[in-house]
């Protein structure tokens, strides 16, 4: 029983890891800003050899790093399987950027279209990554940990995180590319939206006990 529960919650995982994956991509094929957590890895990609997905691994591998750095003793080595996972995350991701190349773009309402269809799939990912409760991404194991070892609120920190992410992304972009890149309106939309998507995704696949949520 407890392996038929872990194989259930180990394929919601890797699910929610495509939906996410193809999020990005849709994202990234409107061309109107990537979501935070996506726009450092998507302008590095744009003046280095390595891929959205790679760039996206490697990103990760450093937030891990940073994790350990802040924790050290605190830190727990089950911690480490964030890793495989951005692995996957990574190359799915340049799978869907792959699937999507045909689809045209000649129009600013369709790329805000496919921008919408973006927020929409990263916001249900989310969703079913974190109902899976295997283990969480290396952004959100960075943001844990610095609440942890500063004693610090979650949504304060997660604000702080994505804006240093975009910040970070407006500044390579105008160093290596001389424009900004992977930072418009979509950006700010995802900032704002995917959070509300994933709650109401939540709510419609994984119906939460009404008692834990209003404890």
């Amino acid at each position: 029983m407890r392996t038929a529960r872990f194989g259930q919650r180990l394929l919601t995982l890797c699910v929610g890891l495509l939906i996410m994956a193809f999020g990005v991509a849709f994202s990234i094929k409107a061309g109107l800003g990537t979501s935070p957590i996506s726009s450092l890895p998507y302008v590095v990609s744009l003046f280095t050899p390595l891929t959205v997905g790679v760039a996206t691994i490697a990103m990760h591998c450093v937030l891990i790093l940073l994790q350990i750095l802040l924790l050290r003793r605190n830190y727990h080595p089950v911690q480490l399987t964030q890793l495989p996972v951005a692995i996957l995350f990574g190359y799915l991701t340049d799978f869907a950027v792959w699937a999507l190349q045909p689809i045209p773009v000649t129009s600013y309402p369709e790329s805000v279209l496919l921008c919408l269809v973006g927020i929409l799939l990263v916001g249900v990912g989310v969703s079913c990554e974190v109902n899976a409760g295997l283990v969480t991404l290396a952004g959100e194991g960075l943001i844990l940990a610095v609440c942890q070892t500063f004693r610090l609120p979650f949504p304060r920190i997660k604000v702080c995180f994505d804006c240093t992410l975009v910040i970070l992304s407006i500044i390579l972009g105008v160093i290596f590319l001389g424009h900004l890149a992977g930072v418009r309106e979509g950006t700010v939309a995802a900032a704002i939206c995917v959070g509300l998507v994933s709650k109401q995704a939540t709510r419609l696949l994984f119906h939460p006990d009404p008692a834990k949520a209003t404890s």
